[in-house]
């Protein structure tokens, strides 16, 4: 016969043979002892676990004769039989390829049929999961109640795929990866056993390569044997499993510890060089620096799977890593590895976490000695407490000598320290993205909730009849108004913005969209969100006839200006003295006199008439702005510009 696979061969055959799954093997021969096993059973878990191995040995020990203690004999006709895959009451499908009602249906069909040669008929449903609905519906009934003498075993990798109510009519047993010590001793095991020479820290690569799998164990030592002539060392099995030798690891991830970016490039471009998969690097400085992490917390000692011997080179490297350094390479490690699935460079990404990581100290440094920098005028507090319960003093002074008479506040003064912000402010406004304003306030002036409600529905389907890169654009941009016949987008980046704006094809594209889904034209007007944050404010405080709050120079004078109104009394002098309780009586024109409403409301103003026709509710940011402004007014009035500074943050 010709050659076979390592795995093939030594499949387990008694439930003693399965590594690492005491539980579930322990439970199936007590079952098989005590005569109480199930008309159905699921297995569960990663590959290479031993699912379909046990469900074999369970098919061989329920129809041996002469099972001892759970464990068939392998030595009757119908154990050797069972083993060669030729018992016509055996039956292992494949659900990936017989996943259809008809084969299922196939299979209720013959399983009322008796079994010919053995006790029970076993159906093993490997991969089980890869059955249809109608597959699945199909075997529910003959699965809750199947015929005496029929017993089905479904084996799975994907057990959360399986309908409840099949889970539920079974008994399930979860495999569970298998542990790393468990994969060494069985692989020494059969070494000896064909007499093949290996070395003890090759095992312990090829373990921690199978990732509790013992059939890619296997596979990956059946590698190394072809590569090394019958022979298992630990220089052919780095080379074969592409795996990473300790004193790699250790000498990059000292090069990132001590920030030594040249020497952790030369020696990220020599690993990648030797033909070590991105990957792989990534999955195998994860574990080395998980395995340094647990030598420092458990005082020289590992977890209980993992018994090799520690060189004094990483002994070493312990010693010096702090902990904290570990967990930055561990969350970096990981981050990379999940943006580096989607990359056809991944070589770029390791260079790049090298970079960071071999610089995050003197990143750390430079963070740091910003709190300290910013703690510095912590001294400067006192001194200006001091100098504002001087200027408290100062002022309960001018309140005496005003409520005396013997002081006269002019009007004017007091207006000057806001007028001279309100410049100071203009000529500060940013030069950047310029919008087309005029047309912006005449889209909110025939806004409406009901035009801006259909167009965010529409919004995601109109992006997916654009083109990528005009797609791109629009990514960001959010609708916040919209007239029957126009809509406002925001933009989190200027740059977008301008591009939205300056881009002709992209406006007719969606104007085109709109125009075929809403049956209304789509004019787009493009804001920053910080343009239409200032924009909505001035527009709500306008509407509501309250004044207009400040904002940078050119939304300021781009906002609709009311017509003044007629005075219709003689301006009042403003008395400067008398109680400072009283009211001031401020040099304005009288209200003009509006014809009262039903509801109580004057004129044409009503809250509800706003808000119906634009969807824009009032900010409370705007709120405790306006309250901020009011009390630097305040502040200004009293002192003057030159006390007071107004810092804008």
């Amino acid at each position: 016969m010709s050659y076979q696979a390592l795995y093939r061969v030594w499949r387990p055959q008694r439930f003693g043979d399965i590594a690492g799954q005491e539980a579930v093997t322990q439970t199936l021969k007590n079952a098989l002892i005590q005569g109480k096993t199930s008309h159905a059973y699921l297995f569960t878990g990663p590959r290479g676990t031993g699912k379909t191995s046990a469900a074999k040995i369970f098919a061989k020990a329920i129809n041996c004769h002469h099972r001892v203690d759970g464990e068939p004999c392998n030595e009757c006709e119908t154990c050797r039989a069972i083993t060669e895959g030729r018992l016509n009451d055996v039956i292992e499908i494949d659900a990936a390829s017989n996943n259809g009602v008809e084969e299922i249906r196939d299979i209720r069909d013959k399983a009322r049929y008796a079994p010919t040669q053995a006790d029970y008929k076993v159906y093993i449903i490997d991969e089980v999961h890869m059955l249809s609905t109608g597959a699945f519906n199909a075997l529910l009934k003959t699965l809750e109640e199947p015929p005496e003498n029929v017993i089905f075993i479904l084996a799975t990798t994907e057990p959360h795929k399986i309908p409840l109510t099949i889970i539920s009519r079974t008994q399930r047993f979860d495999f569970k990866r298998i542990s790393y010590q468990d994969i060494i001793n069985r692989m020494a095991y059969i070494l000896q056993e064909e007499k093949i020479c290996y070395d003890e820290q090759a095992l312990h690569i090829i373990a921690r390569s199978a990732n509790g799998g013992m059939r890619d164990a296997l596979s990956l030592l059946d590698q190394i044997i072809s590569y090394g002539s019958d022979a298992v060392t630990f220089e052919n099995a780095v080379k074969v499993s592409g795996s990473l030798t300790e004193e790699m690891m250790i000498s990059f991830s000292s090069a990132l510890l001590h920030e030594e970016t040249e020497s952790a490039l030369q020696l990220l471009q020599e690993i990648l060089s030797a033909g070590k998969e991105a990957g792989r690097f990534l999955e195998e400085m994860i574990l080395f620096a998980r395995d340094v992490l647990v030598y420092q917390q458990t005082n020289g000692k590992a977890f209980a799977d993992n018994t090799q011997q520690y060189s004094e080179a990483f002994q070493t490297f312990s010693q010096e890593a702090p902990a904290t350094f570990l967990y930055e390479m561990i969350e970096a490690f990981n981050e990379t590895q999940g943006e580096m699935r989607f990359s056809t460079q991944p070589d770029i990404y390791l260079e790049v976490l090298a970079v960071k990581l071999s610089q995050s100290k003197a990143h750390a440094h430079a963070t740091a000695a910003v709190p300290s920098a910013q703690a510095a005028p912590n001294g400067e507090v006192q001194r200006l407490a001091h100098e504002l319960e001087l200027v408290k003093k100062e002022l309960a002074k001018l309140q005496e000598l005003i409520a005396s008479g013997n002081l006269t506040v002019s009007q004017e003064g007091a207006k000057a320290a806001p007028a001279k912000k309100e410049t100071a402010r203009q000529s500060n406004t940013s030069a950047g993205f310029k919008p087309n304003m005029g047309r912006t306030y005449q889209i909110l002036g025939e806004a409406t909730k009901q035009d801006l409600a259909r167009v965010r529905d529409f919004w995601t389907d109109i992006l997916d009849v654009l083109s990528v890169t005009q797609r791109a654009v629009l990514k960001q941009a959010n609708p916040v108004a919209a007239s029957p016949t126009s809509f406002i987008l925001s933009f989190q980046y200027d740059i977008l913005c301008q591009k939205a704006t300056e881009d002709a094809e992209l406006q007719a594209a969606v104007d085109a969209a709109t125009q075929r889904m809403l049956q209304r034209p789509g004019e787009l007007v493009c804001l920053t969100e910080e343009q239409w944050t200032s924009v909505r404010r001035n527009y709500i405080q306008n509407r509501n006839g309250s004044p207009a709050a400040e904002s940078n120079g050119e939304l300021k004078q781009a906002a609709p200006k009311q017509a003044p109104v007629p005075s219709a009394a003689p301006k009042q002098p403003v008395s400067a003295t008398g109680d400072k309780d009283k009211p001031v009586d401020l040099d304005l024109p009288p209200e003009p006199p509006m014809p009262e409403m039903e509801d109580g409301y004057r004129g044409d103003y009503h809250p509800g008439n706003f808000a119906d026709d634009f969807s824009v509710e009032t900010d409370p940011i705007v709120i405790e702005e306006q309250k901020e402004q009011e009390v630097v007014d305040q502040a200004l009035s009293f002192f003057g510009d030159e006390v007071v500074t107004v810092v804008e943050d």
